[in-house]
């Protein structure tokens, strides 16, 4: 209590300015730190996404560049007025030259026959090689390819070296050449991988500092093969892969963009952004990761900054407001002085002497009152608005998720309809490709269901929708995918399951609606069609087409059976 004690013997106005300016410093170093931290997370916020626009950006250059690349190989194979004279033929050796001039990436432009020997190219360099065990030449012959970037070979030693001293690395570009019906041969394009590398600076210009950001790409399986000059070889040297923690924002699945603070070889901690490539066409899709980083430190500079600024204003309001209360409480206590003067002179007897009417300390009281009504309500008031917009997000939160799931589900059985389906054979189909494990499709279609609309009405019909849905559900395992595509069409989603089983599954299934009586209709038979993934290449699409096909030979079979794709 020594304190109070201490506190007792100041005067009135000093009592005033100590008690009022340390709740106007306490106030407003909280609401400044507050205030600061809710800015500090919006500026954090904005920087990622500053970030993650950088990776788009990048993201979509390259994309745009591989399409490029890939419909110049596909335009000049498709040449065959030039061909026809000769794969050799000087004309041809013209237009090589002058697209390799057009475009000084392509460091090699050539031309094999169908036997994998070169018999044109640029600078003539492999002339008269076999190149029939290359990829991009057995790829080539089927269709436009573009290869993952590799290390040179045949051409190492017969190129200039680098501007950087580095070895050469090649993405390939190739496409079939066909006259007629025949395919006579394969044009191959070596791109300069430093391609890629100029994309990238071109979105990040050069700087000596340390603390700049920087793009990098990953392969599909996580290694990096691009970096900036200045870390390049450390990293690839420490063997850098895709860091852990990082999210792969992908545009096409809809998912918010995020970003993260992760951890890189180095030791340090960067903000993280990350995109996926989206190829512009098929022979693009090569699975690279854009990735752009940036110190921490740089990255949330200007919100600490903004932090300390507003505690810096903070304060300085609160040692005005000091100063302020310190003038009020005088002049409040000049009426105190004139009171004690007065009653000194009463009790000294002298004529006339009387104690005047004074309510300063009333209206001192009064002050301190409505000061804490006023920072009562103010707080209330700030409470119950943040409440009001945590029950908002709430609710807004809960409508979107509302939508959505609208959105991807068959209202009449509950089941997913066809963009639903869509996106999880999407995931269903990238998982068995990355697994190499079996996956099959089974398309259910009612048979005579317009006359069972016709006959028995509409309600009937649903019904009969409705019971096909439960026997899907009930048949089928927790791991499968069933999804109404529209009227009495339905599909079946089977992982881990290759022709043979799906088509014992779909007799099951087959055979279960026949056993069924319905009230109103009586017996109900469907007939169904199977297919499966047939390799790493095989679309979603096509699968589907296969089962419709087959599901088609069921009905004209004679329907209530089960058909296999050929």
């Amino acid at each position: 209590m020594a304190w109070l004690a201490r506190f007792s013997d100041h005067s009135l106005r000093m009592q005033i300015a100590l008690v009022f300016g340390t709740l106007v410093i306490a106030l407003a170093v909280l609401l400044s730190l507050g205030f600061g931290e809710l800015l500090k997370h919006r500026i954090q916020r904005d920087a990622g996404e500053t970030l993650q626009a950088v990776a788009e950006n990048a993201g979509k250059l390259l994309a745009a560049g591989l399409m490029q690349r890939s419909l110049e190989a596909e335009v000049l194979a498709s040449a065959a007025m030039i061909w026809s004279e000769g794969l050799d033929s000087p004309e041809a050796q013209h237009m090589l030259a002058r697209s390799q001039a057009m475009q000084p990436n392509n460091l090699w432009i050539g031309v094999a026959d169908a036997q994998g020997v070169v018999r044109n190219a640029t600078g003539g360099l492999l002339l008269g090689h076999s190149v029939a065990q290359r990829p991009w030449f057995q790829r080539g012959l089927q269709e436009v390819h573009v290869g993952d970037v590799h290390p040179a070979q045949l051409l190492e030693s017969l190129l200039p070296p680098t501007a950087s001293g580095e070895p050469h690395r090649f993405v390939d570009f190739a496409a079939p050449i066909r006259i007629g019906p025949t395919t006579v041969g394969v044009l191959g394009i070596h791109g300069s991988w430093e391609w890629s590398r100029e994309v990238l600076e071109g979105l990040t210009p050069a700087t000596s500092a340390e603390d700049a950001v920087e793009l990098f790409i990953f392969d599909r399986q996580g290694q990096m093969i691009l970096a900036p000059r200045r870390h390049g070889t450390m990293l690839q040297a420490a063997g850098q892969r895709l860091p852990e923690g990082t999210h792969i924002n992908n545009n096409r699945d809809g998912a918010n963009l995020q970003t993260a603070v992760v951890p890189w070889i180095d030791g340090k901690r960067y903000l993280t952004a990350a995109t996926q490539l989206q190829p512009r066409n098929a022979a693009s899709d090569l699975g690279w990761r854009i990735v752009a980083r940036q110190p921490v430190e740089l990255a949330f500079a200007e919100a600490d900054h903004t932090v300390r600024m507003a505690l810096a204003i903070g304060l300085t309001a609160a040692l005005l407001a000091s100063a302020l209360a310190w003038m009020a409480a005088r002049r409040l206590s000049e009426d105190l002085y004139a009171l004690a003067a007065a009653a000194s002179a009463v009790e000294a007897g002298r004529p006339g002497s009387n104690i005047p009417a004074m309510d300063s300390n009333r209206e001192v009281h009064q002050l301190s009152q409505a000061l804490g009504r006023m920072t009562h309500r103010l707080l209330a008031a700030r409470e119950a608005m943040e409440e009001k917009v945590r029950l908002r997000t709430l609710e807004l939160e809960a409508a979107n998720r509302a939508l959505d799931l609208q959105a991807r589900t068959d209202a009449l059985t509950g089941l997913l309809n066809r963009r639903g389906f869509e996106s999880q054979m999407a995931f269903a189909m990238a998982l068995a490709r990355r697994s190499t494990r079996p996956l099959s499709v089974i398309a259910v279609d009612v048979d005579h269901f317009k006359r069972v609309n016709d006959t028995y009405g509409h309600e009937a019909g649903d019904e009969v929708l409705r019971r096909l849905a439960r026997t899907l559900e009930t048949r089928l395992r927790g791991s499968d995918v069933i999804a109404r595509l529209g009227g009495e069409e339905f599909v079946a989603l089977l992982p881990d399951t290759d022709l043979e089983g799906a088509r014992a599954i779909a007799q099951t299934l087959v055979t279960a609606m026949a056993q069924q009586q319905d009230p109103v209709v009586g017996t109900i038979t469907v007939s169904a069609g199977v297919a499966s993934m047939r390799g790493a290449d095989d679309t979603g699409a096509a699968i589907l087409r296969r089962s419709d096909i087959a599901l088609y030979e069921a009905k004209g079979q004679g329907r209530n059976r089960v058909c296999v794709e050929a």
